[in-house]
């Protein structure tokens, strides 16, 4: 009995001994999970939420290709016009091509012919025709882009650049070119609709939803790169919402992607794999690889009927400059968010009227809440001209409302920011935090900087590059016309204000650049805002 108790006390000896050498040896091997791991929240782990949607197959676009390449054509423009007697082609400088490159387009002079002499073309050295004394050449510029087939009936979309002061549009389709009215085009989103009559119906491509869309997702562009007919590239949505500076910015919401787009992909379609057209090709970085930007298809579908029924579009007009807030903004207007437009200028216009402010921030118009200054644009702009919207105001911590009857949108200004620089004038203060020089407005500076005799405020004469005003373009030059809503008259008001802020509160500074230059360039405003630091 003994033996037997001595025996079952040996083994369990035995068995705890090598369950203690092998937790020992596990743990200088560091074969056991870390508790940490325990602790980590696994939703808050991207590779884990990325692993549980991954795919291990790439799709095929041959299907897709096959069947939306009979609805996609190619765009020649014409362009005949008179060059100066001293010069040939163009003058000035296209915008497209200064920030994109040339695009597809050869320029030649309208000359006669060797087997048509009597045919229409250049008059001879002495002679009154075009190329007469005196008189410039007659040169043709030919542009070539992409387009793709909407209706049955012959509605084609292209960009309006393609076709923009062209004397002749030709579409071609199916080995047959094809005359082509342009029945509308809208500079402002870069889209031209144009009409061919084909004498059967074609096939043609469906607008999907742009909104829909999500950066990763697959897309295919077909177009017709360097007379390239029908070529077909792949990619990713890269991002939405860009803005790059190519036409009005009012309206830029371009669709970045890495399918290649090339010269004459212009006006082609970006399509998703359900072979909808999810935006069109437009433009393309010059001085890089695989980033092409289009216009969104629910741009194109919110100008598409003004287009088709009267050739251009009517926009509602708030007659305001606003802009994004971000977060630091945010908090200085006490606002628990960054949704919301913030208001920097305001014209004579409907929105002044009705006693809009710079400094307002808009947060929902007729009830749609306004998250970024675009979905206010947008939202105006559909609404057309004497249309009546409700805005829903914040200011100096206070919710209003402001009843605004819209005006059309005239066309936009053009507009040319530079920085001025003048120099530290004698005579300027400080306040070292801030990192700027300053001094009251001068007559002398007033007519050299252009500044308006009805602005009072302080002129910038210098700003450190590490001034928490400098990353907000506070510039030498810029006047500071008031902080959190006080107007500034001199630098006595400017510095009692500042130094009188306690550490952590915010200062909005209103801000306007002026242009010495004049004439039709107008001053620009804007807001800088600076959290006060602590044991300044």
């Amino acid at each position: 009995m003994s033996t037997n108790r001595n025996r079952n006390l040996a083994t369990f000896l035995l068995v705890l001994g090598a369950v203690v050498f092998g937790m020992v040896l596990a743990g200088g091997l560091q074969m056991t999970v870390p508790s940490q791991a325990a602790d980590q929240n696994p939703n808050l782990s991207a590779t884990r939420l990325a692993a549980q949607h991954g795919t291990t197959t790439l799709p095929s676009f041959a299907d897709l290709a096959e069947a939306v390449s009979p609805a996609v054509v190619s765009i020649q423009a014409a362009t005949i016009e008179k060059a100066p007697a001293n010069r040939g082609g163009r003058g000035g400088v296209d915008p497209f091509e200064f920030f994109f490159g040339p695009r597809n387009r050869q320029q030649r002079p309208q000359q006669q012919q060797p087997d048509d002499e009597d045919g229409p073309g250049q008059g001879g050295p002495g002679q009154g025709g075009p190329g007469g004394p005196g008189q410039g050449e007659e040169f043709r510029s030919d542009a070539g882009g992409s387009g793709f087939v909407i209706s049955p009936d012959g509605l084609v979309i292209t960009n309006n650049h393609v076709v923009e002061g062209a004397t002749s549009v030709k579409v071609h389709l199916d080995d047959r070119d094809y005359p082509a009215q342009v029945k509308g085009v809208d500079k402002a989103t870069d889209i031209a609709l144009l009409k061919i009559d084909a004498g059967h119906p074609l096939r043609f491509v469906e607008l999907g939803d742009s909104d829909a869309i999500r950066v990763g997702d697959w897309v295919m562009v077909i177009g017709n790169p360097l007379n390239l007919d029908r070529t077909v590239t792949t990619g990713v949505i890269s991002a939405k919402g860009r803005s790059i500076g190519i036409s009005d910015a009012s309206f830029e919401n371009f669709i970045q992607t890495d399918a290649a787009i090339n010269f004459g992909n212009s006006g082609g379609p970006l399509l998703n794999m359900q072979g909808q057209v999810v935006g069109i090709a437009t433009a393309i970085n010059w001085g890089a690889e695989n980033i092409g930007f289009a216009v969104p298809v629910n741009t194109l579908k919110e100008v598409l009927p003004q287009l088709r029924e009267k050739g251009k579009v009517s926009r509602g007009y708030l007659g305001l400059g606003v802009r994004n807030l971000d977060y630091t903004q945010a908090q200085a207007w006490g606002l628990k968010d960054t949704a919301g437009a913030l208001v920097q200028t305001v014209e004579n216009g409907p929105a002044k009227d009705a006693g809009v402010q710079h400094g307002d921030v808009i947060l929902s118009v007729d009830g749609h809440k306004v998250k970024q200054t675009r979905d206010l644009i947008s939202y105006v702009s559909n609404k057309g001209p004497n249309a009546t919207v409700t805005l829903d105001v914040w200011r100096n911590g206070k919710a209003i409302q402001k009843q605004v009857k819209l005006r059309e949108r005239p066309p936009a200004a053009n507009q040319a920011d530079e920085d001025v620089n003048p120099g530290k004038p004698e005579g300027s203060s400080g306040i070292e935090w801030l990192g700027i020089q300053y001094q009251d407005i001068s007559s002398s500076l007033r007519n050299g900087h252009g500044i308006p005799n009805d602005v009072s405020g302080i002129i910038v004469t210098n700003v450190t590059p590490t001034s928490p005003l400098y990353d907000q373009f506070v510039r030498p030059g810029t006047v500071i016309t008031e902080i959190n809503g006080q107007a500034i008259k001199s630098a006595a008001d400017f510095e009692k204000i500042v130094k009188s802020a306690k550490p952590g509160s915010y200062l909005r500074f209103y801000n306007l650049q002026p242009d010495p230059r004049g004439g039709s360039r107008s001053t620009q405003s804007f807001f800088a805002v600076v959290q006060v630091p602590s044991g300044r």
